[in-house]
């Protein structure tokens, strides 16, 4: 798909005529140039001629003229990401970056691929073809090619997922499980379960890791570590399995589907949820603000990943210093799962 501006386009009531550069500039009362230079970066842009050139774009819903653009410059306005051939779709964090693409003037192109080796050669392919200014691969490409820049278009690549788009980097960080169990303990849980994911995931293994040194750090008693799949099931199951005397107060799952299953079970068992048992879980789904009782969790901006990296590759393009957002990653949601240990 092409944007493009100063140029009349067609609809069912005639055609439409596009804004011109020229008429930003006159209606933000600047330059054309200082509007151009607004359109390629706001740095060094002194905050009153940024807000009246921004002001104007969207009042007259400019665009800039890509193709125009293009011959120019020998830019092309468009940039590529990559990703694997997998069944799961990583929607949020593709919608923020490209928010952040269309926010920065860029045309987004999006190529799957099944493993490291064909993205390489897609990557470079792309790269030195002058068909787009920028890459971003959003899973493992081979770093050996990548560490000699290639002719062309700039290229980042994402940390955050592995060829399986399994969360690694900052999507493994498992800190919210101590803030959880700190809170718990305070609430005067002393007993706990972790009811975790599989370990072939680094996220599973580093949130089962922070759960038992919480439990030594914090002096609690933990009931046990449970191996999950992620599944509703195994949620129940674990609950189901715990022998009578050994009922923890509180239970950390390694998702919202997880912990949906542990209250079935508690339920089965007789447990009320929060009364006699608390439980958080994890990503923060739609549904969990909606369950009953509505599950205690952990949102994970996902759009902020995507936004962040395209942000990044934005600069590289451009030459210029980014700054990621400065907001935390994760962040716990307390709602009404967790209570005062009985």
């Amino acid at each position: 798909m092409t944007e493009s501006g100063g140029a009349a386009m067609e609809n069912s009531a005639g055609p439409v005529r596009r804004p011109t550069i020229m008429e930003v500039a006159k209606a933000a009362g600047v330059s054309h140039q200082t509007v151009s230079r607004f359109l390629r970066s706001e740095t060094g842009m002194k905050p009153a001629t940024r807000d009246r050139v921004r002001a104007a774009v969207e009042q007259l819903n400019y665009r800039p003229n890509l193709v125009a653009r293009s011959m120019r410059t020998r830019r092309t306005g468009r940039l590529a990401v990559l990703l694997p051939a997998v069944t799961y779709s990583p929607a949020r964090m593709l919608s923020g970056a490209s928010e952040a693409a269309h926010e920065a003037g860029y045309v987004l192109e999006i190529l799957s691929l099944p493993d490291a080796g064909s993205r390489t050669e897609r990557m470079l392919e792309l790269a030195e073809s002058g068909q787009v200014e920028g890459i971003l691969a959003l899973a493992p490409v081979d770093g050996g090619v990548v560490s000699r820049p290639p002719s062309g278009a700039a290229i980042v690549v994402s940390p955050d997922f592995d060829d399986q788009m399994r969360g690694i980097g900052a999507l493994a960080d498992a800190s919210p499980v101590a803030e959880m169990m700190e809170h718990l303990a305070g609430l005067g849980h002393r007993r706990f379960l972790h009811v975790g994911g599989p370990s072939q995931f680094a996220s599973a293994r580093a949130r089962r890791e922070v759960y038992l040194s919480s439990i030594d750090r914090l002096d609690l008693e933990s009931a046990g570590a449970v191996e999950g799949d992620w599944s509703g099931r195994s949620g129940m199951e674990a609950m189901l399995d715990l022998p009578g005397d050994r009922r923890p107060t509180a239970v950390i799952a390694a998702n919202d589907v997880v912990a949906a299953g542990v209250v079935r079970g508690a339920m089965m068992r007789g447990w009320r949820v929060p009364e006699d048992l608390s439980v958080t879980g994890w990503d923060n789904l739609e549904a969990a603000e909606y369950l009953s009782p509505s599950m205690s969790t952990v949102d994970v901006d996902l759009e902020r990943i995507g936004a962040d990296a395209m942000r990044r590759l934005v600069a590289v393009v451009r030459g210029e210093v980014f700054e990621p957002s400065p907001t935390p990653l994760n962040r716990i949601i307390w709602r009404e799962s967790v209570g005062p240990a009985s």
